[in-house]
């Protein structure tokens, strides 16, 4: 409730918020004005404002989810989401087809039955314990997760839906876990793999450097990707049937990293990556030819800066917190975030 409290207050409007202190203060005066305004009865109507700008609020969230459009696009990160708005609103489309986007990395972190309120409670324990996030963050992570899936269910049936994807297992996770959420929706649904699609149509070599996942395309490629293959084939039975089965196993295990190789997404130890930071950070000191402290960004950007895989930088920076907890890395710093402290190999 309080991080509901939180996210009424940081989206309400100024005209909002000042007829709210109105109301209050007309409340407060009345007491000072009128004997038999006994301050019992300021306390009675303080709570039913209270109560009646909570539901105005919530009613108007419920609109704004229930908004018609002609079609609706699923993206996994703010990256996407802000390229494919400029995308929507440069076709003139902004008011047509609507963006849902979930604020998450779903190659990292517990996704045991995500689908379900226990486990998205098991997700933001684990995120709260070994992920650096900023407060604010955190305490609205839970609420924007449930909007994101409230905003799903609330695509009309006869709506087109198009999830956006890569070649990582961010995307690829995020795809079967949405496709599971709609698996009782007729809607037609089609999927762009924008990274596939990249390398394609603008002719880039296997050996040249191509984005990793959806968020690193630019506006004007991601226009000129939704132009050519807006109208490509819907996803058929089958293959909902298969993504659904395949999102059901992957919610069954445990493990809180996932690589994405042939084509498949595989679990494995959260260690996966350590003997690699390790070996980047060894590199570091040779290069510099000494064994002076390295900043934990610097590090950490070389590691990301190598990886075939999307991950983000928040997990390889937990792999560093442990790194030290173990002995293999010295600190100087306080380990708050990367740019606090650096380390060095012992």
């Amino acid at each position: 409730m309080i991080n509901e409290l939180k996210s009424i207050v940081k989206n309400s409007t100024e005209e909002e918020v000042k007829s709210l202190l109105y109301q209050i203060f007309l409340q407060i005066q009345t007491t000072e004005e009128i004997e038999q305004y006994t301050e019992k009865q300021l306390v009675l109507d303080m709570k039913k404002t209270y109560k009646n700008y909570l539901k105005y609020k919530r009613n108007q969230a419920i609109t704004h989810i229930n908004k018609q459009y002609k079609a609706a696009h699923i993206v996994f990160s703010d990256s996407p989401a802000g390229s494919l708005k400029i995308v929507l609103n440069e076709l003139g489309l902004q008011e047509e087809e609507k963006v849902i986007k979930f604020l998450d990395i779903f190659s990292i972190g517990p996704i045991w039955q995500l689908h379900e309120q226990t486990g998205l409670n098991n997700r933001y324990e684990w995120l709260m314990k070994h992920i650096n996030i900023d407060d604010e963050v955190l305490d609205s992570y839970q609420e924007k997760f449930n909007i994101s899936i409230s905003e799903i269910n609330g695509i009309p049936n006869d709506t087109p839906i198009i999830i956006w994807i890569g070649e990582n297992a961010h995307e690829q996770t995020a795809l079967r876990f949405v496709l599971y959420l709609l698996k009782e929706k007729t809607n037609d649904i089609f999927v762009i793999n924008s990274t596939v699609k990249y390398k394609i149509q603008f002719g880039i070599p296997e050996t040249d450097f191509f984005p990793l996942h959806t968020g690193e395309i630019s506006p004007d490629k991601l226009r000129l990707i939704y132009e050519k293959n807006r109208n490509s084939n819907v996803l058929t039975q089958n293959e909902r049937k298969n993504f659904e089965r395949e999102w059901e196993q992957l919610s069954t295990q445990q493990e809180v990293l996932r690589v994405w190789k042939n084509e498949i997404i595989m679990n494995v130890n959260e260690s996966y990556y350590d003997d690699y930071i390790i070996k980047t950070a060894k590199k570091l000191h040779m290069e510099s030819n000494n064994d002076d402290f390295i900043k934990s960004a610097r590090l950490i950007g070389e590691v990301m800066g190598h990886l075939n895989q999307y991950i983000g930088d928040q997990f390889l920076e937990y792999r560093v917190r442990h790194l030290i907890v173990n002995g293999i890395f010295d600190i100087e710093g306080v380990p708050k975030a990367m740019r606090y402290y650096s380390i060095k190999v012992r």
